[in-house]
Formats: C-alpha cells, sequence, structure tokens
C-alpha cells in the first residue's frame, strides 16, 4: 500500500510543515503524517507571525529557502516593524494574520511540492531496529517503512486540556490527544517531561465597542516577510488595545480556588514571558491593570483573540470577568480559554542536526523540544528536514552556529543549556545580534541555502544583486565629496555641526542626526543617484555605515569563538579519566557529548578552567 519513503513527519504543524518541506524540496520522498488533514498548519494560538527575535528567525526560514515567510506574506492582514525607535538589531517585523488563509496556503504549498504524501492517522509506535528508527506504525496498525523519521507532536503527545476543574484529553480544543509515543520513546530510554501552555477566549467582534479602545494601525508602508515578495499590502486592518481593571482582577479572583494553575491539577511548567492573566494577577498584584490586545482573525471573520487574557479558570469566571473590560461590556464569547499540559523531551538528548542521541535517523522538532512559538518550532523544523534528507543520501550535516542565525543560537541554547519552561527566542539571547538582524538574513544564509538545493536560483540572483547594488554604493559614497558653502545651511537646520572642509557623504551618514532622506536633502545631484537603489539597498548600506565599527567587534569575536567550533571532541572521548575535571563537568560532558570544545563551553556547570583542561589533554 505504501512505498517506501526517505522522510516520515510526524504532525503537520509548523515544525511539521516547514521538516517535509525542505526535505522534499531537497530531492527526498516525504510522508506527511497528521491526524486531521483539516488542521495543517493550523494557528492554535494568535493569529500573527513574527515579532521580536522571532520575526529574524521568520526572514531566516526564508533566506535558507523555508516556506514561513511567503505563507505569512500571503495570509497578512497587517504590517508592523516592532522597535524602530531602538538600533537595527533590535528591529523586527511582525505581522497580523487571516487564520484560515493561514492554514489554506500552507495545504496548497504543500500539495503542490513534488515528493510529499499525506496520511491521516495517528502514529502510535516508532518501527526501530538495532538502534535506528526505520518506519512507524499507525493506530490501525499499519506499518510504514522510511529511512528517517522526525517527530513534529506540538501539544497532542498525552496532551490534557484543563477549563477549571474540567480536564479531558486534547491536543487542541475539540482534537484528540496523541497516545503510545511518549511511552515507547521512554522504553527506550528517553527523558521526558511535562510542559504547560494555554490561549484565551475567542470572542465576537460584533459584539465589542471599538470607540472605548485605542486604534492600532499598521506601518504607512508595510513591508513583507519574504526576500522574494514585492507586493505589499494595499490595505490593512486594525488590532485595538484596551486595558483590564480592578474589578476585572476581582472576578478572577473569585475563581482561583477552582484554578487548575493554583489547586495543583497542572503539573508542567508555563511560559515565563506569555503569562495566564491568573498568574499575572497573582505574580503582580500591585498592577491594577494589564494591557489587552484585540486582534482580528482575519479579513472577513467577526472572531477575535484577546491577547492578553490566556486563562483556564472555570468558563463562567472568564465570562464574569471579561465583561468588565472596557469596550467589552456586552461581549458574547465563542469560545472559553483553556490550558493544555504536554509531553515534551528535554532536547539536550540531540545532537546539533536535531537528530537524537539514542536512536539514529530519529529527529524532533517543535515543541516536544520545549519551545513555544510558532518561528521556534518552523525554524526546528527546517534544520530537522535538512538534515533528515542529509543523512539518508549520504551527505554532510547542516549546522548553524550561533554567529549565523538565531536559528543557531535557539538550537545551540537547547542542545546545551537545555530548558525547563517553554523556551522563547529573544534578542537578548543572541550574543551577536548586531550581525544577526532581520535585514541581513539573505546576505547571510541565502547562499549556503541555496547549496542545500533548497533556496532557488531567483533567490541566490537577487540577493548577490543586492549585495554588489549594496558595495557599489558603499564605494561610491565614500568618493562622494560636498562643499561647505553647499551644505552647512541644511545642517545647520538639521542641528548637526556645520563642516570647514569637504567630507565624503559616507563621513556625513555616520552622523545620527543624518539618514537616507537628509542625505537627499544636502546635495540634489546626490539625491537622483540615490534614487536608482531600492530601499532595502539603501537601508543596508546605511546601517553598514553607521554600525561600522560594532559590526567589525562583532565580527572578530565570532571569528575568535568560532576557532573553539573547530576543535573536535572524540565521541567516544572518556571524560571520568580526567580527574581534574570538577565532578559536576565530568557528569554534564559525559551526558551531552559535545562534539566541539565550543560547545563544550557553553553547557551550563562546565567552567573555563575545565575547558583548559580538556583542551590539554586533546593536545591543544
Amino acid at each position: 500500500m505504501f512505498p517506501d519513503y526517505d522522510v516520515i513527519v510526524v504532525g503537520a504543524g509548523h515544525a511539521g510543515c516547514e521538516a517535509a518541506h525542505a526535505a522534499a524540496k531537497m530531492g527526498s520522498k516525504v510522508l506527511l503524517a497528521t491526524m486531521n488533514m483539516n488542521t495543517i498548519a493550523q494557528m492554535s494560538c494568535n493569529p500573527a507571525m513574527g515579532g521580536v527575535a522571532k520575526g529574524q528567525i521568520v526572514r531566516e526560514i526564508d533566506a535558507l529557502g523555508g516556506m514561513s515567510g511567503i505563507i505569512s506574506d500571503k495570509s497578512m492582514i497587517q504590517f508592523r516593524m516592532l522597535n524602530k525607535s531602538k538600533g537595527p538589531a533590535m528591529w523586527s517585523p511582525r505581522s497580523q494574520n487571516d487564520r484560515m488563509r493561514f492554514a489554506e496556503e500552507w495545504r496548497l504549498a504543500l500539495e503542490q511540492t513534488p515528493n510529499v504524501d499525506f496520511w491521516q492517522e495517528m502514529v502510535r509506535e516508532l518501527m526501530v531496529k538495532d538502534g535506528r528508527v526505520v518506519g512507524i506504525k499507525t493506530g490501525m496498525g499499519l506499518e510504514i517503512k522510511a529511512k528517517a523519521v522526525v517527530l513534529t507532536n506540538g501539544t497532542f503527545l498525552n496532551g490534557i486540556i484543563h477549563i477549571g476543574e474540567k480536564q479531558f484529553g486534547g491536543g487542541r480544543t475539540g482534537e484528540k490527544a496523541a497516545t503510545g509515543l511518549t511511552e515507547q520513546l521512554v522504553s527506550l530510554g528517553f527523558e521526558a517531561g511535562r510542559m504547560k501552555t494555554g490561549t484565551p477566549p475567542r470572542v465576537d467582534g460584533r459584539s465589542l465597542d471599538y470607540s472605548k479602545m485605542e486604534e492600532q494601525f499598521g506601518d504607512e508602508e508595510p513591508g513583507c516577510f519574504s526576500y522574494l515578495t514585492t507586493a505589499p499590502l494595499k490595505e490593512q486592518r486594525s488590532c485595538y488595545i484596551t486595558y483590564t481593571n480592578t474589578a476585572v482582577h476581582e472576578s478572577l479572583q473569585e475563581g482561583f480556588d477552582r484554578s487548575p494553575m493554583f489547586n495543583g491539577r497542572i503539573k508542567g511548567l508555563g511560559p515565563r514571558y506569555c503569562p495566564s492573566i491568573e498568574d499575572k494577577i497573582n505574580r503582580f498584584a500591585e498592577r491594577d491593570r494589564h494591557q489587552i490586545f484585540v486582534e482580528p482573525e482575519g479579513w472577513n471573520t467577526v472572531e477575535i483573540y484577546v491577547n492578553g487574557f490566556s486563562t483556564s479558570l472555570p468558563e463562567d469566571i472568564q465570562y464574569k470577568a471579561i465583561r468588565k473590560i472596557e469596550g467589552f461590556e456586552n461581549v458574547k464569547m465563542f469560545r472559553p480559554g483553556y490550558a493544555i499540559e504536554y509531553d515534551f523531551f528535554p532536547p539536550t538528548q540531540l545532537n546539533q542536526t536535531l537528530e537524537t542521541k539514542l536512536i539514529e535517523n530519529l529527529y524532533f522538532a517543535g515543541q516536544i523540544n520545549g519551545t513555544t512559538g510558532y518561528e521556534e518550532a518552523g525554524c526546528q523544523g527546517l534544520v530537522a528536514g535538512i538534515n533528515a534528507h542529509n543523512k539518508v543520501h549520504e551527505k554532510d550535516p547542516f549546522i548553524l552556529k550561533r554567529s549565523d542565525a538565531y536559528i543557531g543560537v535557539l538550537i545551540d541554547d537547547l542542545i546545551n543549556k537545555g530548558t525547563e519552561e517553554p523556551y522563547r527566542m529573544f534578542t537578548s539571547r543572541a550574543e551577536f545580534r548586531i550581525l544577526l538582524r532581520q535585514d541581513n538574513a539573505d546576505l547571510r544564509l541565502t547562499e549556503a541555502g541555496h547549496k542545500l538545493g533548497l533556496a532557488s536560483d531567483e533567490r541566490l540572483e537577487k540577493m548577490i544583486d543586492k549585495r554588489n547594488d549594496v558595495k557599489r554604493l558603499l564605494n561610491d559614497l565614500k568618493l562622494k565629496k560636498v562643499e561647505p558653502e553647499a551644505i552647512n545651511h541644511t545642517l545647520e537646520d538639521l542641528n548637526t555641526a556645520t563642516i570647514r572642509e569637504k567630507v565624503s557623504a559616507m563621513q556625513l551618514l555616520k552622523r545620527p542626526q543624518i539618514g537616507m532622506p537628509e542625505l537627499m536633502q544636502l546635495d540634489s545631484e546626490l539625491a537622483q543617484y540615490l534614487k536608482k537603489y531600492s530601499k532595502e539597498v539603501l537601508e543596508q548600506a546605511e546601517i553598514q555605515i553607521k554600525y561600522d565599527n560594532y559590526i567589525d567587534k562583532e565580527e572578530k569575536l565570532a571569528e575568535k569563538m568560532g576557532s573553539l567550533e573547530n576543535h573536535r571532541i572524540p565521541e567516544d572521548f572518556d571524560y571520568h579519566k580526567i580527574t581534574a575535571l570538577s565532578a559536576e563537568a565530568r557528569q554534564k560532558l559525559h551526558k551531552m557529548k559535545p562534539a566541539t570544545i565550543g560547545q563544550a563551553s557553553r553547557i551550563s556547570g562546565v567552567s573555563p578552567a575545565d575547558i583548559s583542561i580538556i583542551m590539554i589533554y586533546l593536545g591543544r
């Protein structure tokens, strides 16, 4: 009934879709197994992509040839570049999306990808032989063979949904949980844990009074995620901001005795940076209000996502409290919020390729690794799909360093530090964030994606054209000189120092008061010349000029740190024989089996002294 596959991907969320697309695009015969074909790429939580650090990840996925950026652009209803008042390392693209169109576009993209087959059924068991995965067994007892398997089970592994004192099995509301896999993996020697996440009520937008809320518009000149997309939004839908108040908090507290969070029924740890509303008012009792974002779910639907009001309190308490929010006095609820508890596997059990250390050719990606967020899941799926393909076709593994991409930071954090709560990406996690900006993901990664066979020729050509244009522009700005008498009056108007002799346009651009628009005001001839270039090229050149010293410092630091990554540690290296190592270092290093000195140095509990000792033993 089934052919033998190169790669089977279990689960069709954001991680599963990226994994299946990547492996198939690179030439593998792929089966995407999902419990429900109608919920492929479901936006289970908020209808949005990107945000702080997450937007950088979406652009990196896109630069490598993944699909998250393209799908986001096709289903976008609003675009905002966050943190524009800060430096470019902090600029983060975010889109509001049409939930139904997002899922539809992903499914269409997968159906149009050659080499992808689909099967709708629960996967209960892995077929393992001599320490290697060789396929899957389904709930109906079907055996499907494959050379590699990628597990992207999301919140479905033994998922339990909590609403007040009610609890029932489920991977999402209205969908059953996945059973069998956790138990098998534990019997094979894997360590498992429990995590928790939650979602807010969904409400009827027709019952809200928007006049009492603050309207949040998209950018006047909306951008895109994908480097291939050329048609930005012509119209956008607004979001709105309102706030909770003391009356809301008092109503919520009435249900605390029936809260699964406070009475001990939920054992898993929830996301620190996206707490439930009951957790917020409990932990921050001194605050009398919390921000609520009112987010439309699409172009044509009236359904609204109440961002900031995640809760697992009883539905009657939710309803009573939400009606006390300004603008929500007559609200009609479509469905209550809930918490979901699910199994995950501490990611320290993985190699840098996301292949498990215990079972060969078995890969984990997404929430099964303890992460939270569509973007974090998508990039893991992409890396797992690439590496599953490369492994079965006897090609080199694909590994991104911390200085290459936020994706590299995320995977390195997971496999070396692990996580005890849902992991979320922030710009602060990246020590090279001036290098890892959202504007240069194509310059950093498209060549690598093209070499893999994932990024198209069109992508590569576009990136090369951009790189050449930036190089040409930088050179011309360096050579172009301007006279004092021609620009001093304008410099005075811009509140920046006048000049006494000719200076280059590049020197002027280094000033904080002068950007490309101001440079065009200074010299009409220069203005005409600059208009030949795209907005992206002008922005890239300006960033490189203004932040030249900082970029240079980070590149040197990355190079220095990178030298540690070149010092390989033999797989069978015996740490127990090195008595000079601390007991904790011996234990952690033996368990983690780092591939390089650089990786070993980032393991919690391993000191610089321990690293020096290992390097001596390795003859470095």
